[in-house]
């Protein structure tokens, strides 16, 4: 491949865990990518690192004080990265025209407005910001269909089931003989435990994943179960499914992903060592493979592959996603917010961990579901969701 033909990337979330795990794949592969752009919340002095290794066109940080430290860090360096500040930053280099290819891996909700540019402009999406679909599913998918963006997910369950699918199907599962997907969990790290020891948790506790490496956010909600939940109704959008076609599945190894199932009784399954590298490089050689650094799997070290329902009695997280996506309309932006508040409290150590779900609960009643057919509607159910959620939190203090 040669130089004009690089695909240029921008890395919505350089710092984070997926961010990171892009940048390594590119790396490998000089010949097929350049980085356009990188972007940061708050983690300057990493951002500043990426930006010297791979030097980007432009790089983003969401205050206007980083962003002068970064730009007198890299001009010292002789850098000339264009260094911006602030969302509207982050919408320009999503939908900047040179840009190819956007890695949307910012957590939480405040990815959904530059990754929804990036599918208006077109784009190919690599989607691990799950929320942005949680928030917005309709619209968002309706932006996809219109725009000729090309979505590909890059969670490790959903990358999965769409390399299960046939490639024709183009995220919907009517008339291709799907019957179920079965959407993997590796139950945590408190798989098994009673309520009694779920109620001394700890946020470093929550944090050591047994399996993946990842964020301190996505951690919590995979100790909730909220993860899954939240990966429940991104698969109802991104395959057209119902709640009902999908069954999640706790497989404690995490090697099995995620898995379609056939009318006919087949059921297929990717299968891999748990490593973000491998669903990134799927999403970025699409619909080639690239190598992605990643170890193959050894079935004889693997041993046993076991398999068990979720205990949604102890971790009630799970239902209450799926009530969400059952009400529709804006209740999944509702849930999504309340949770990012209640996560945020328990990692400051101002919330039991099992009051995660009770708070997330409470807020859910709380407010009026209206149609989510407008940015305006989501981003004010967002609003007015954070703020029940922060007076629950006062109240219980």
């Amino acid at each position: 491949m040669t130089a004009e033909k690089h695909q240029a990337v921008t890395v919505l979330g350089a710092t984070g865990s997926i961010g990171t795990s892009t940048l390594d794949v590119i790396a490998r592969h000089p010949q097929r990518y350049r980085i356009y752009a990188l972007t940061a919340h708050r983690s300057r002095e990493t951002l500043l690192r990426q930006c010297l290794v791979h030097e980007p066109s432009v790089a983003v940080l969401h205050e206007q004080s980083d962003a002068a430290w970064l730009r007198d860090q890299l001009g010292q360096a002789g850098s000339r990265t264009r260094v911006e500040a602030g969302p509207e930053a982050l919408v320009d280099v999503a939908q900047a025209e040179e840009v190819d290819v956007v890695m949307a891996a910012i957590v939480g909700a405040a990815g959904l407005l530059p990754t929804l540019a990036a599918v208006e402009a077109g784009k190919r999406v690599l989607l691990a910001n799950k929320e942005a679909l949680v928030m917005s599913g309709a619209l968002f998918m309706n932006a996809v269909a219109r725009s000729g963006a090309v979505l590909l997910p890059i969670d490790s369950e959903h990358n999965a089931i769409y390399q299960c699918l046939p490639r024709e199907h183009r995220g919907g599962l009517k008339g291709h003989g799907v019957s179920q997907l079965l959407l993997t969990a590796s139950g945590g790290p408190f798989r098994g435990w009673s309520p009694e020891q779920l109620a001394n948790v700890t946020p470093e506790q929550a944090c050591a994943h047994p399996n993946w490496a990842m964020g301190r956010k996505i951690s919590v909600d995979s100790a909730t179960l909220m993860n899954k939940g939240l990966e429940l109704i991104e698969a109802c959008w991104l395959f057209d499914a119902a709640p009902e076609q999908i069954q999640i599945v706790v497989h404690p190894q995490s090697v099995i992903h995620s898995m379609a199932a056939y009318h006919d009784g087949s059921v297929l399954a990717q299968l891999g060592n748990p490593d973000m590298r491998t669903p990134i490089a799927y999403g970025l050689a699409w619909p080639e493979r690239i190598d992605a650094g990643v170890a193959d799997l050894d079935l004889f070290a693997v041993a046993r592959l076991d398999f068990e329902a979720p205990d949604e009695t102890a971790f009630p997280c799970l239902r209450l996603a799926r009530e969400a996506m059952r009400t529709g309309g804006t209740a999944p932006a509702i849930l999504n917010a309340a949770n990012e508040v209640a996560v945020e409290a328990f990692l400051e150590h101002g919330l039991p961990f099992p009051a995660i779900a009770e708070v997330v609960a409470q807020v859910m009643e709380s407010q009026a579901v209206v149609p989510a057919d407008s940015l305006e509607n989501i981003l004010q159910a967002d609003r007015m969701a954070r703020r029940a959620a922060q007076a629950v939190l006062e109240a219980r203090s």
